[in-house]
């Protein structure tokens, strides 16, 4: 009995599932789509409190994946994109109200033209007061539309102003718009120095978690936060599609899982849910679908909570100025 105990703790360790939230405004009715209502921000905050939920800095999250140690699922990390101004106006005292730590990644060409809704770099310093601060690209363009050399200049141009301004060496980045591919990962990695780097998809954090592919959710508008903490990372090896068709049509879903799986769930944008079969661990489905979005979601897993994300989007390769 007593090592089955042992097991069963053991188990519930390696299945682990930290949580890593994105905001974005705050309090800025403006802009319903990234905005989260100080009600709403408080009620977020007193779940996490009456259920247990330590709400850790992000670098805790990432010393323990970097060590490979066991994260627990208790653990949440609230990071902000963008550095609006109604995060220090009206976000910034509820954190400070609750203690809870976050990280804010800044858009380096907004605070330092002064761009009216962004944050000045002298609130960013006072913030990186109370929590991390890391870097969110100069120009906050999509990624994937820069050459290689346009993304290396636009994230040093960044990072020189980021520390010129704020006296910190930015460690993690998070992607504009959440959007990325294999180039865009790969560049940052071998040219910076980042600890981390972040995108938007759902999911968890687990001990196989890439620490240069980092799940967020989002919480804007109204979320059930019960059900967002539900979300787990399904281990699921995509071969195709890796890339947006050219002629917009998905012919293929073509997934590496574990060969316990007789049948999962594919959700495509536009189309929803389906049910696949899997055959011998691995899923390889024919398509003729014409994808509606230039941003495209592929989600597949046993289940709506327990996913894996592949998005693939329509871009044009154009240089920096």
């Amino acid at each position: 009995m007593k090592y089955l105990f042992l097991l069963l703790i053991s188990i519930s360790y390696i299945f682990a599932n930290a949580h890593i939230f994105v905001y974005h405004r705050f309090a800025d009715d403006r802009y319903p789509s990234a905005n989260t209502t100080i009600k709403e921000l408080t009620k977020q905050f007193e779940y996490f409190k009456a259920n247990d939920y330590e709400v850790v800095p992000l670098t805790k999250i990432l010393d323990k994946l970097e060590k490979k140690e066991k994260i627990p699922s208790k653990w949440v990390a609230l990071t902000i994109d963008d550095a609006y101004k109604s995060f220090y106006e009206n976000g910034l005292e509820i954190f400070k109200k609750y203690n809870y730590p976050f990280s804010l990644y800044v858009y380096v060409e907004a605070s330092h033209k002064g761009y009216g809704d962004f944050m000045t770099w002298k609130q960013i310093k006072e913030s990186s007061k109370y929590g991390e601060i890391g870097l969110h690209s100069y120009s906050h363009h999509r990624l994937q539309q820069f050459s290689h050399d346009a993304l290396i200049l636009d994230t040093k141009k960044a990072y020189d102003l980021f520390e010129k301004n704020t006296g910190i060496k930015p460690i993690t980045y998070a992607y504009p718009y959440g959007e990325y591919n294999k180039e865009v990962k790969e560049t940052l990695k071998n040219n910076f120095a980042f600890k981390a780097i972040l995108n938007q998809n759902t999911g968890s954090i687990t001990a196989k978690t890439d620490q240069f592919d980092i799940p967020r959710i989002a919480l804007v508008g109204k979320v059930n936060i019960k059900h967002k903490l539900k979300y787990k990372t399904f281990d699921a090896q995509w071969i195709a599609p890796l890339v947006f068709p050219k002629d917009g049509i998905l012919k293929n879903v073509h997934v590496n899982v574990d060969k316990k799986y007789k049948q999962l769930k594919l959700y495509i944008t536009g189309e929803g849910w389906r049910d696949v079969p899997v055959v011998n661990g691995v899923v390889n489905i024919k398509l003729n679908t014409y994808l509606k979005r230039a941003r495209t979601r592929l989600i597949l897993g046993p289940d709506v909570f327990t996913i894996s994300n592949n998005i693939i989007n329509k871009v044009k390769i154009k240089k920096r100025k």
